[in-house]
């Protein structure tokens, strides 16, 4: 096999680790939560929510339940903070590492609990000066720096509730999301590192504010990168001058289990956000049973690196509240991780670029990496020679996130980062969800490349088909048949559209648009959002099928599929391909890459064009701006690109498109 390639192969044969009888050993090990969940899943997610978390007053109902709308932990009181920090250094582990942070210019910071929870404090007293009291919604807007998570869980020391919006975001959406949860206060940077040089943050507010979200009485500002943005008196505040006159110690409040912890937007079908609500003990109890079993870890010796962004869901749980709840240590890092730190911007960058995430993970000792498919691909697009000229032997276990994991992705992270040793956790959970739900638990659940597994005890999740009739074998529709602890509580001011959204269109059922095929060993495979289809000739074929038959061909690193506007069938698929780096562009090789996709789905699925491109359109958080692609392949007017993580990429595409000559 060459350097970095994947072999090609039947996925569902491939069982870590092997065995000769797998359906009767689908659980190898220990069973016994599983039998317990399965037997009685209230009483199992009680035992777990009393031994994980600290109450200040222990809960007296498990679950109320009345479809859709779900209450755990009845009468049970306590305080994210508190879980987070007070319990760890009243305990003795005070002097423990919470955070390893690096900047992307390669400052360095590293802060103890005790150091968090006296900054966490302070930071509450501020809010409480500044007029913030029990119930009241902050927006916070800022790079991933160590004051973001301060200012999250001084929020929730108080019972404020917290909005973070993702820092690569535009003006109009910080006004979008003030306003709608009439927010009375922003916490944000100047400005944070982005590939290098500051990226502004402090007058995307201004202008957010100047446009709307009257409610916002007082912006707190970090002075991250030195940039001097314009202050506004009265209402703008210097985070480091706020915080000097700030009084030491702020008393927790006792917060009710299911009093209100954050909300956090995220897309829908329609222009406006959906405001996700999650309250305190259900999500917590979840967030700690994942971070502990999934995740296998160990407090005392792991060094924990989720590789998310806090701006999302995948980092609120996996960055802040699950390894802090346990009293983890772990690496938090400002930036893009192919960014060489300041001193090294003079040499090759060529060798700079591909090597800062393993070097980090080499000078900490990082044991577990939870990261995105989309940059375990981006990894093999650089070269199994990057991880390798490090020392990575402190792995002990690697996790995806995100979008469905091809299978050739997921046996190189599995080869040359965790060198054939490590265990892989592919995790399906969303926003709404709060907390993994389909994944393997490690040494327990033996595991198929590209496949989620089975759901998580206390968590039951079943494929339908149109009529929401349970598929035993083959592709349907993902949903989940009873309620969990870590689900959303609703949407934000419309109890309406969550039952719309989520609960109607399979009776009894959550349902939030993902397609799933549940194979012979009762094994989920994520298809991606049944949304996201192409109708080519009266045939529905899955965006996500396309793409991963695409990187399945031995040259192909990367793809993303959309369908272009056709006059004959409707749509037609067209396909954007980035090569690994040891293959050359031919026009022999496109065509052979689009007859693989037929060989793999059927002629009805060969794309009509695949344009070989440089790079994706991607978001700052990686995801691919699929509706950029459409734009190109029907010669339209491009969209806004301004949240793309490189806004050039997309006119570099669309000139290859333009000079290709792809039937």
């Amino acid at each position: 096999m060459a350097e970095g390639s994947i072999e090609t192969y039947e996925s569902e044969d491939r069982v870590f680790p092997p065995t000769a009888d797998f359906a009767s050993a689908a659980l190898t090990n220990d069973r016994s939560m599983y039998e317990e969940a399965e037997a009685d899943y209230e009483a199992f997610w009680a035992r777990q929510a009393r031994e994980l978390l600290t109450w200040d007053q222990d809960f007296h109902t498990t679950l109320e339940w009345e479809l859709p709308f779900a209450q755990w932990f009845i009468g049970g009181k306590l305080n994210m903070s508190v879980n987070c920090l007070d319990r760890h250094v009243d305990a003795g582990l005070g002097d423990r590492v919470a955070y390893h942070w690096e900047g992307e210019p390669g400052d360095q910071r590293t802060i103890t609990y005790t150091d968090l929870l006296a900054d966490v404090e302070r930071f509450a007293n501020v809010m409480l000066s500044l007029g913030l009291s029990k119930g009241d919604r902050v927006a916070i807007y800022m790079p991933m720096i160590p004051e973001l998570p301060v200012a999250m869980l001084a929020c929730t020391r108080i019972g404020v509730v917290h909005s973070v919006i993702f820092g690569g975001f535009s003006p109009d959406a910080i006004t979008d999301r003030c306003e709608d949860a009439d927010a009375k206060m922003v916490i944000t940077a100047d400005a944070g590192y982005r590939r290098g040089a500051p990226s502004a943050l402090k007058p995307n507010v201004d202008a957010a504010l100047a446009a709307g979200a009257p409610s916002v009485e007082h912006v707190v500002v970090v002075d991250r990168c030195g940039t001097d943005p314009e202050m506004v008196e009265g209402r703008d505040h210097w985070w480091h001058d706020v915080m000097a006159e700030a009084a030491p110690h702020c008393p927790p409040e006792s917060m009710d289990a299911e009093d209100l912890l954050y909300i956090l937007y995220t897309s829908g079908t329609t222009a406006k956000p959906k405001g996700i609500m999650h309250t305190t003990g259900g999500y917590l109890a979840q967030v700690a049973f994942t971070q502990k079993y999934v995740f296998d870890l160990k407090p005392d010796s792991d060094v924990w690196w989720c590789g998310a962004d806090i701006g999302w869901v995948t980092g609120h749980s996996y960055i802040v509240y699950g390894p802090l709840t346990l009293g983890a240590t772990q690496v938090m890092y400002e930036g893009t991780p192919d960014t060489p730190r300041q001193e090294l911007r003079s040499a090759d960058r060529s060798t700079w670029d591909k090597d800062r995430l393993w070097d980090i993970i080499e000078r900490y000792g990082v044991t577990q990496l939870y990261t995105a498919p989309t940059a375990i691909r981006t990894f093999m697009r650089w070269g199994a020679q990057w991880p390798n000229s490090h020392d990575l032997s402190s792995l002990r276990l690697l996790g995806t996130v995100g979008e469905p994991i091809n299978p050739e992705a997921w046996m190189w992270y599995h080869e040359f980062i965790g060198g054939e040793s490590c265990p892989i956790v592919d995790t399906w959970w969303q926003t709404e969800t709060g907390a993994n739900m389909i994944t393997p638990l490690p040494g327990v659940v033996p595991t198929k490349p590209g496949s989620a597994t089975l759901p998580i005890p206390g968590v039951f999740a079943e494929v339908v088909d149109d009529a929401g009739d349970v598929v035993k074998e083959g592709g349907g529709y993902l949903t989940l048949s009873r309620p969990w602890p870590g689900m959303l509580r609703g949407i934000w001011g419309d109890p309406e559209r969550y039952h719309d959204t989520y609960w109607s269109t399979y009776e009894g059922r959550y349902f939030a648009g993902d397609g799933a095929r549940r194979d012979a060993d009762g094994y989920l495979w994520l298809l991606g959002r049944v949304d996201d289809v192409m109708n080519v000739s009266g045939h529905r074929i899955s965006t996500s099928e396309v793409e991963s038959a695409l990187v399945d061909h031995p040259a192909v690193a990367e793809a993303a599929v959309v369908g272009a506007k056709d006059e004959i069938t409707g749509q037609a698929i067209v396909g954007y391909v980035i090569l690994i780096g040891s293959a050359e562009l031919t026009d022999s090789l496109r065509s052979e890459i689009r007859q693989h996709v037929a060989n793999k789905l059927g002629p009805t699925a060969r794309p009509k064009a695949v344009f070989i491109v440089p790079d994706l359109p991607k978001t700052r958080s990686g995801k691919i701006m699929r509706r950029l692609l459409r734009d190109v392949a029907d010669g339209q007017v491009l969209g806004d690109t301004t949240t793309l993580a490189d806004p050039g990429v997309v006119a570099e595409i669309r000139d290859r498109a333009a000079e290709s000559d792809e039937e």
